[in-house]
């Protein structure tokens, strides 16, 4: 058995990112760019006003100024203004030729025709957007390596950009094994409980906006979970399955992955709950052999899965670590790290009832997990402890 670091430690030297794909930028929103993006235009194209107002020469802006026409934005032809004369103007219209400046229209006094300011804090170039303010034509607009969030989209849309190179979300395939599983909504039968870990990983993994997941069934056969481990690796990014990872008569995920050529990296971790977690590759695929009890499955996806996957697309981990004081003693045997299924607020860390794990009850309360050290058995009221914020 390896420690938890090792295992984690052994799980990224064998993590590739995705090859990047070309998308629509409409659709891009939440992933991580892959390429450096330069603008093709100045931005903004023109000079433009930058409030409702006058377009004027700041030379004239004692003068009483003669309208002469108006600028709207969108306009399509410009007009040009002389010494003395004025435009009437729009935000986001281009300036007229030979203005320089414009005036609020809350700050002049129109009369017959003509304008007189009222503004003596007025400068030249006040409110007017210079052209390639916003940025030049060739200049880099955004790294690579960039999340792509809605302000950057909204970004690259205003300056022309329609398509980016991203890192994908990965395809994931679950595996569930076991012929006493019965799905929910149907009677249980003697010897029989309900499936509840492709429920439970399928919806953590679109709570990470993850939208390719194929689940897959298989009996306690190994003819049979080969097959089907076979398709699942040929067809996904990384493959979870659950159940089938201890020593028992019918346990066969060890068996049948060396069976399909999948490199075993390690097999058991020195950790409660969870210890038969298994760890293989295959053509940068990533497989994960998780545990059939409901809690164990969660605690090894939040320390080991979820951040694997974060890392296929180079985004940040969504689990936050952070050190918390217990509200309550607690104490384990040595050799084994636990999480513990907690809540918690404002520094303090409350380990729950129902710890086993089979029981999921707790983590359906849990918004952490509370991280005890292998090496130490009693922990004390007010210890620090880490502590595993959950994705809410």
């Amino acid at each position: 058995m390896i420690s938890v670091k090792e295992a984690k430690h052994l799980i990224s030297q064998h993590i590739t990112a995705l090859n990047p794909i070309s998308i629509d930028l409409a659709k891009a929103s939440g992933y991580i760019l892959a390429a450096d993006v330069y603008a093709k235009y100045d931005i903004p194209a023109f000079s433009q006003s930058a409030m409702d107002g006058y377009a004027l020469k700041f030379t004239d802006h004692e003068k009483v100024l003669n309208i002469i026409g108006e600028m709207a934005a969108g306009t399509a032809t410009n007009i040009s203004i002389q010494n003395g004369e004025t435009s009437r103007i729009f935000t986001g219209a281009p300036l007229p030729n030979g203005a320089d400046t414009v005036v609020m229209q809350e700050k002049i006094t129109r009369i017959d025709g003509k304008i007189t300011l009222q503004d003596p804090n007025l400068k030249p170039g006040l409110n007017v957007r210079d052209k390639g303010s916003e940025i030049n034509a060739g200049a880099l607009a955004m790294e690579k390596g960039n999340f792509l969030s809605p302000a950057a989209i909204g970004f690259l849309a205003g300056i022309g950009i329609n398509e980016v190179s991203i890192y994908p979300m990965p395809k994931i395939s679950i595996i569930v094994t076991g012929k006493e599983l019965q799905q929910p909504g149907k009677g249980l039968e003697f010897g029989q409980v309900y499936e509840s870990n492709s429920y439970s990983l399928s919806a953590a993994l679109k709570h990470e906006g993850i939208e390719q997941i194929t689940v897959y069934e298989a009996d306690d056969d190994l003819e049979i979970l080969k097959k089907v481990l076979l398709n699942a690796v040929a067809n996904s990014d990384v493959v979870l399955l659950t159940g089938g990872v201890s020593v028992g008569d019918y346990d066969f995920v060890i068996e049948a992955a060396s069976d399909c050529g999948i490199k075993q990296i390690f097999h058991k971790v020195k950790q409660k709950p969870g210890k038969p977690l298994y760890f293989g590759t295959k053509d940068q695929k990533l497989i994960f052999g998780l545990p059939g009890n409901p809690s164990s499955v969660l605690s090894c996806y939040y320390n080991y899965v979820l951040p694997s996957i974060k890392s296929l697309s180079y985004k940040n981990n969504s689990v936050i670590e952070v050190q918390a004081e217990l509200t309550h003693p607690y104490s384990k045997p040595a050799g084994l790290t636990h999480f513990l299924k907690g809540k918690y607020e404002n520094g303090l860390v409350t380990p729950l009832s129902a710890q086993e794990s089979y029981r999921l009850s707790s983590f359906a309360q849990a918004n952490c997990l509370i991280s005890l050290d292998e090496t130490q058995e009693h922990f004390n009221k007010s210890d620090t402890v880490t502590v595993m914020i959950l994705p809410n």
